[in-house]
């Protein structure tokens, strides 16, 4: 810097400066150049010397390093070849531990895939657990593993689908299977019920050990679910047991409890499951609409029943929690309720009595079996005793049609025998005695219709038919006896009674036939003693019980008799009446035929003829028709003369009418029917007779002057009738001038009639005046 800062030419006099300095250093290196040059050229000599032996000296290593070459190309070769090896064996070593390793995963993922393929999906889940577990964590750096991982969930939710669609299968399939099920099971229980009876029989065990005998035997089968049938071959029974899985297939409720157990899901199947069988609960209480018309209705409807709790009874016992017993309780609660809702509907369709027979036992081989299953059926043995009544109803509708042909069958007429065999046949169906008819001989006729001992019969068939009813039905014999007695007077008071009361109310019965029924009600009243007999007998209680009822056939037959008799002494008078109608009184005769009116003749003959047939008759009866008929005919003269329509009577007309009143005192006094005390018959025209006998002797001063008084000898002659005929014949004299010659000859009794009738009208009106 100083160069070319500080002096002008500095520049030169360093250039100078400089150009010494090389000369000094060249001069130095001249010096020690000279001093080593002899060195040097010595040295290049020696290097001279040296070249032509390096030369040959290269000639020969090239020549060895050739030949060095040409020999270790083989050793090279052989050397590459053995590191190659080498790296291969290095290779298939790592590769064969991968291998170690990744094979038991690919066994295994092989091996779920077998299982998937047979659809062992329990046991695929089990690998599946043991994939992820154990074996893929050791290789999950390869992207195969990464693939089995992301596949295995899809395969769980392929099991879980496949599961599921297994278990749906299932339930469809129990549900066309329960009426199969639950057959047979019924079947087995009554097959049970008939071997706990008949042995029973053999060792007189009480009833109700042999029904826990056989419900305790069907509880022993029936986590078996083993349904029995016995079938003939050869004269050789053989006994085949089939078990649930012979007609349904439980392993995929099995298997899909099992699988949703494993993946945890175990209570959504459990809901599932139970939300399934609920509905086909509800589908399997839903009965067709056409259910009462045949016994095969009900059968299948409780088929299907007990099949759906026979297979509910049989999961709750062959698995953990899937159905438990309080969900089957709640569950047979429910269906409880339906099933006899059901049944009160539909039995109350039912019209036959067969059918409603049908129907219990029914209902009690249903009850029987599911109570061998464990659940409690007391209501539907409460239902039966509704269905009881109903099939009392039925019974009594039959038998009241039965009763109906019987009667309208009968010819009311003594049943005739011509022989002993006859008349055995007759008392063998009829508890019949008459020690009197016993001494007469053959043929002979016994006093009741036909229709007594078809009465008699037909009462102990419905005895029967009721006793069908109260078997099975649990209940002790002195229930039952009580039960047969209840409907046995349910007949006979209302169904028998409200026949008999129809019939004698029928226009074509006639006094024949009342007086037959009369007859016939006597002797069925007599049996009612041999039909309490005829049920002690079937019950084996005695009738010194002190709850045991006794039957109302008295009350119903003495009701019938008394309407007979009533309807007798209607007919009667009714028949008196047509008589009376036919009556042709001339009125305004100036005397009498001098005998008796025909119609009232005739009335007679027929009043004869008819009381003869009362003979058979209780004495009462017939002196009370007796009594009723002629009082009704007194009465029915009497209304004769006293009709307002009637305006004038003559005098011959009066005796003309006494005639035919002395016929009818003379009929009465010849006692028609026996029994009658003195003139108590002819009592019934003593109204008539003292009123005739007034006018005919014409004695009105004596009437007149005893009347009120008890020793009067008109006493029963009314004021008011005697002066209604009065002005009859007072009406008919100005007329037809009958009393003319009395006028001309005596006009003193024409003032003496005028007299009376004022004397009448006196006694008439004081009598409305005290009234």
């Amino acid at each position: 810097r100083s160069v070319y800062d500080d002096q002008p030419n500095a520049h030169q006099k360093f250039m100078e400066k400089l150009d010494a300095c090389i000369r000094n250093h060249d001069r130095e290196i001249e010096k020690m150049c000279n001093f080593h040059h002899q060195g040097f050229v010595d040295a290049i000599t020696e290097l001279l010397k040296v070249r032509a032996d390096a030369e040959k000296l290269k000639v020969q290593v090239t020549d060895t390093n050739r030949r060095l070459q040409d020999a270790g190309k083989e050793v090279i070769a052989q050397t590459e070849e053995i590191i190659r090896c080498r790296v291969q064996q290095r290779n298939i070593t790592t590769v064969v531990e991968k291998l170690q390793l990744c094979l038991p995963v690919l066994e295994m993922y092989s091996k779920l895939k077998e299982q998937m393929n047979v659809k062992r999906y329990y046991s695929a889940l089990k690998t599946m657990e043991q994939l992820e577990n154990l074996y893929l964590p050791r290789v999950s750096q390869y992207r195969f593993c990464q693939i089995m991982i992301e596949n295995l969930p899809k395969l769980r939710e392929e099991i879980k689908e496949i599961s599921m669609s297994d278990l749906k299968d299932f339930l469809e399939s129990i549900r066309k299977h329960s009426d199969r099920i639950g057959e047979t099971a019924m079947k087995q229980a009554q097959q049970q019920k008939t071997f706990s009876t008949t042995l029973q029989k053999q060792n007189n065990v009480s009833y109700g050990r042999n029904m826990h005998l056989g419900r305790s035997r069907i509880s022993e089968s029936k986590n078996e679910i083993t349904l029995k049938r016995t079938f003939e071959d050869d004269d050789e029974h053989e006994e085949e047991v089939l078990t649930a899985q012979d007609l349904v297939d439980f392993s995929p409720v099995y298997r899909c409890l099992h699988i949703y157990s494993v993946l945890g899901d175990g209570e959504i199947f459990e809901n599932y499951y139970r939300k399934q069988r609920r509905k086909q609960a509800r589908l399997v209480l839903q009965p067709q609409s056409s259910m009462h018309e045949t016994v095969e209705g009900y059968r299948r409807y409780f088929s299907q029943i007990v099949g759906f709790f026979v297979v509910e009874d049989h999961i709750l016992h062959v698995t953990q929690g899937l159905v438990t017993r309080t969900y089957t309780d709640e569950l047979w609660n429910m269906a409880l309720s339906k099933i006899i809702a059901v049944l009160r509907t539909h039995s109350s369709y039912c019209t036959d009595p067969d059918l409603v027979l049908e129907l219990k036992n029914l209902i009690v081989v249903f009850a029987d079996t599911l109570q061998g299953y464990g659940f409690p059926v007391n209501r539907l043995f409460d239902l039966l005793f509704e269905i009881r009544d109903q099939y009392n109803e039925t019974l009594l509708k039959k038998w009241s049609g039965l009763f109906r042909d019987i009667f309208e069958a009968d010819n009311y007429s003594p049943i005739p025998v011509a022989n002993e065999e006859e008349y055995k046949i007759v008392i063998s169906k009829f508890p019949f005695q008459d020690p009197e008819l016993d001494k007469q001989s053959f043929p002979k006729k016994l006093p009741m219709s036909q229709s007594v001992p078809q009465i008699y019969i037909q009462v102990k068939e419905f005895i029967y038919a009721s006793l069908k009813f109260s078997e099975s039905l649990h209940r002790s014999s002195t229930e039952i006896d009580d039960m047969l007695r209840k409907s046995t007077n349910l007949l006979l008071t209302r169904t028998l009674s409200s026949c008999l009361q129809n019939l004698i109310k029928k226009p074509h019965i006639g006094l024949t036939e009342l007086v037959q029924i009369i007859i016939n009600t006597t002797h069925l009243e007599q049996a009612c003693k041999y039909l309490e007999d005829f049920i002690s007998n079937i019950t084996n209680i005695s009738q010194l019980t002190v709850h045991t009822a006794r039957l109302y056939g008295l009350s119903t037959f003495k009701d019938a008799r008394h309407a007979a008799e009533g309807e007798i002494y209607t007919k009667l008078n009714q028949k008196i009446d047509e008589f009376i109608q036919i009556a042709d009184y001339d009125w305004t005769m100036s005397e009498s035929d001098g005998r008796a009116s025909g119609y009232l003749m005739d009335l007679i003959n027929f009043l004869r003829s008819t009381f003869q047939v009362f003979t058979h008759l209780p004495g009462k009866v017939a002196q009370t028709a007796c009594m009723s008929a002629c009082q009704h005919l007194s009465m029915s003269l009497m209304q004769m003369l006293l009709d307002s329509e009637l305006k004038q009577i003559s005098m011959g007309a009066i005796q003309q009418f006494n005639l035919d009143v002395i016929q009818c005192e003379l009929f009465a006094s010849s006692e028609p029917v026996p029994g009658f005390q003195g003139d108590t018959l002819q009592l019934a025209f003593i109204d008539l007779r003292q009123l005739l006998d007034l006018f005919m002797v014409w004695d009105w001063s004596t009437y007149l002057a005893d009347y009120g008084q008890a020793t009067s000898k008109y006493l029963r002659v009314n004021p008011s009738t005697a002066l209604t005929l009065l002005e009859k014949m007072k009406d008919s004299s100005k007329k037809n001038n009958i009393f003319a010659q009395f006028r001309k000859n005596d006009r003193d009794k024409q003032k003496l009639i005028e007299t009376v009738v004022k004397q009448l009208r006196s006694l008439v009106n004081g009598m409305s005046q005290h009234t």
